[in-house]
């Protein structure tokens, strides 16, 4: 994909040193305090339990001059290091996913309305242009143009892999994965969609905005995309 859409090393290190830097802002002024929830772990010591309320894996003060330091990984003249790559790491998300008489027969009030989803099978070889099928088929159903969605996030796989969806897709940066993404949080593999999604009902919620499109390549070629409406 980087070699297809002209996306380079620099251009790699800079995004993904703009993704850990944007949480680091984000985490700052308390944007994902209403969606984290606070874990209990066993401490170091025995007896000790330890709360854990803060991703562990993002390093909001990297720098693209460190990462470029960084050896490239699957080619000698690559783009992908291992601080331009989503982490592997742990985590867990959860989603209630109700209709309009379940909300009201239980008192529920709903953060976000799904608007629509859509999926798409792709090039297995380029597996991480997924996210652009998906949102535009996504978008032509729904009747919406993507300049008048509010907010996109796209799961950061590779800064390579987002930077071609970015470009395929033509999204402003101003509205592109604005709080970071996987490159700093990690992409914990079952839960990213969930993740993505929750952060857009509160993100929504939180600015006031209106509209949130969240999508995602998938191993073995696919891509999916979600369209969220403010409640």
């Amino acid at each position: 994909l980087a070699e297809r859409y002209g996306v380079t090393r620099e251009d790699c290190d800079a995004y993904a040193a703009r993704s850990q830097q944007a949480w680091g802002a984000a985490h700052d002024a308390g944007v994902f305090n209403a969606e984290v929830a606070p874990v209990s772990v066993p401490g170091r010591r025995r007896g000790e339990v330890e709360e854990v309320a803060v991703d562990e894996h993002p390093r909001p003060a990297t720098t693209a001059e460190g990462l470029g330091k960084l050896k490239p990984v699957f080619r000698k003249d690559g783009v992908v290091t291992a601080g331009s790559a989503s982490g592997i790491c742990d985590g867990a998300a959860s989603l209630v996913l109700a209709d309009e008489d379940a909300v009201a027969r239980l008192g529920l009030a709903p953060l976000a309305r799904v608007v629509g989803w859509h999926r798409v099978g792709c090039d297995p070889t380029v597996m991480g242009i997924g996210p652009v099928p998906a949102a535009r088929g996504l978008l032509e159903a729904a009747g919406v143009r993507l300049g008048d969605v509010d907010l996109v996030e796209v799961n950061e796989a590779f800064a390579g892999q987002v930077l071609s969806v970015e470009k395929e897709l033509g999204v402003d940066r101003e509205r592109f994965n604005v709080n970071g993404g996987a490159i700093a949080l990690g992409h914990p593999l079952g839960a990213s969609g969930a993740r993505i999604l929750g952060h857009l009902a509160h993100e929504l919620q939180r600015t006031g905005k209106s509209t949130a499109l969240g999508s995602a390549c998938i191993g073995g070629g696919q891509g999916i995309a979600v369209l969220l409406e403010k409640a």
